[in-house]
């Protein structure tokens, strides 16, 4: 009987051992695949951010040219507006490029 309660406990403590073994490999290969896992993860949002900062350059570089467009044809426009001829302030009602009363009561009487 007591080689016998021996051997079971022997047996009942080599299961053990063997489940604790196994548990602990589980433990490492669960470990082994988290950290691949997140490398992975780490090497996924890198490259995010790498696309996200040439987008931005783009923009940026986008932007700089219609910013510089603008400037050119602005300019152009400003150039060619102080050589165009203004208009004649002569016409009806503004002799010497000042309103006269006479126009805007004959508006009035006419109405």
């Amino acid at each position: 009987e007591r080689r016998e309660r021996e051997r079971k406990l022997s047996k009942e403590m080599a299961e053990k051992a063997t489940k604790e073994l196994e548990k602990m490999q589980l433990q490492e290969k669960a470990e082994v695949k988290y950290k691949e896992w997140l490398k992975k993860k780490r090497a996924e949002e890198a490259e995010k951010k790498k696309k996200e900062k040439e987008k931005e350059k783009e923009r940026e570089a986008e932007l700089q040219e219609k910013k510089a467009r603008s400037e050119k044809i602005f300019k152009e426009w400003l150039h060619n507006a102080r050589n165009k001829p203004r208009p004649a302030l002569n016409g009806y009602g503004y002799p010497r490029g000042k309103s006269t009363g006479l126009y805007f009561y004959y508006t009035y009487v006419v109405t």
